[in-house]
């Protein structure tokens, strides 16, 4: 007869053999079903991607049949809001498509800008005058080469614990923020983290290159910080685009000309600063199926529209090698890839006779889409 200390082993190492059994058995069964999670997210993005780019063609057609038309976009108000529904495209049965438009030349693009209206657009915010100024410096003296600051400011990015000097070039991505001296500690947190001054600032200002911000696409911010106007102008100016106020017995209209401009604005206020053509659009794609949302962000600019900053960043350790004359790194800014495509391959199957009627800028896909800044305030 066996004994009982011997059976009371067995049996312990029994157990514990069915708890290590039951811990891997878990463990494989949690990344069995991460792994179909994410295969199952793969497939949906590939049913549901052609459907997107369908619908991105189609707004392209339309909003190039209402350029020729009117001889540039100028504004939603002209009836090409809603592309998908003019057009009469439905999706696949059982999928919804939703196409968002946004005049991203609606901005104040940073390439373009100068100390005034950074300060005026910080001030605008309700930051206390000198603060503005610095910010505004802050941000010329990253973004210009040989920029002398206007405020007791001083910066050395070589000191930080990593190194790194200011590119002197306009912002190609709004991360870029975070390096800034006097920037990153206004618009990001504790932890790092953006704060409503960063969204604030993305849905100001543009980091692609052109020349005036579109007024029939600007918010109140851009309207008062540009063009300086006061909160009864540019509530005149509202009321003229929404069809309301005073101008509720018209349709909603658009500004077509710099007098214009002027005309509703009443006496002040610096008209010049401001376009009235879409030079960039953001078209934002949503594709539901059930369960399944596939979104697709894209950046388009018309024949002689916006384009991307193609000024080269400083090269830091030039001033070592020559006193006559700066170098720069060659450096070029491109759309950022989709998921199934580089931009070199896309380049090399596109035939270099189509002529297409719209320049992509950018192009995002699901996760690579950051998270839209929050409604900016009404004039």
């Amino acid at each position: 007869m066996v004994p009982r200390s011997t059976r009371s082993s067995v049996l312990v190492i029994v157990m514990i053999t069915l708890v290590f059994t039951a811990v891997a058995l878990t463990a494989f069964i949690e990344k069995a079903g991460n792994d179909l999670i994410v295969e199952a997210r793969e497939a949906d993005a590939g049913r549901l991607r052609q459907e997107a780019y369908s619908a991105l063609e189609v707004t392209i057609a339309v909003l190039e049949d209402f350029r020729q038309a009117d001889n540039g976009l100028h504004s939603v108000n002209e009836g090409w809001g809603d592309p998908i529904g003019w057009a009469g495209w439905t999706p696949t049965e059982g999928r919804s498509v939703e196409v968002a438009l946004q005049d991203e030349s609606g901005k104040i693009p940073l390439n373009h800008t100068d100390l005034t209206t950074l300060a005026n657009l910080f001030e605008v915010w309700k930051i206390p005058s000198d603060r503005a100024q610095s910010l505004a410096d802050a941000l010329l003296g990253w973004m210009k080469n040989g920029y002398v600051y206007t405020t007791p400011l001083t910066v050395d990015y070589e000191q930080d614990p990593i190194p790194y000097d200011a590119p002197a070039r306009a912002l190609r991505s709004y991360s870029e923020l975070a390096a800034i001296d006097v920037i990153k500690d206004t618009f990001f947190d504790e932890f790092g983290q953006p704060n409503d001054y960063y969204w604030r600032f993305v849905a100001d200002c543009s980091i692609f290159s052109f020349p005036t911000p579109n007024v029939n696409g600007a918010n109140a911010d851009v309207l008062a910080a540009v063009g300086q106007y006061t909160d009864v102008q540019r509530q005149h100016l509202t009321d003229f685009l929404s069809g309301t106020g005073q101008y509720a017995n018209q349709n909603r209209q658009w500004f077509q000309n710099a007098a214009m401009l002027a005309g509703v604005a009443g006496l002040g206020g610096q008209a010049g600063g401001f376009g009235t053509t879409v030079t960039a659009l953001r078209v934002l794609v949503t594709v539901r199926e059930g369960r399944s949302i596939f979104k697709l962000s894209a950046v388009i600019a018309p024949q002689g529209g916006a384009a991307l900053i193609q000024t080269n960043a400083a090269n830091a350790t030039a001033g070592n090698t020559s006193s006559s004359a700066a170098t720069t790194t060659a450096v070029t800014n491109t759309a950022q890839p989709t998921g199934t495509a580089t931009a070199s391959t896309n380049a090399a199957n596109v035939p270099q006779n189509l002529s297409y009627p719209f320049t992509i800028l950018e192009l995002l896909e699901n996760d690579e889409i950051p998270p839209s800044p929050p409604a900016a305030p009404s004039p």
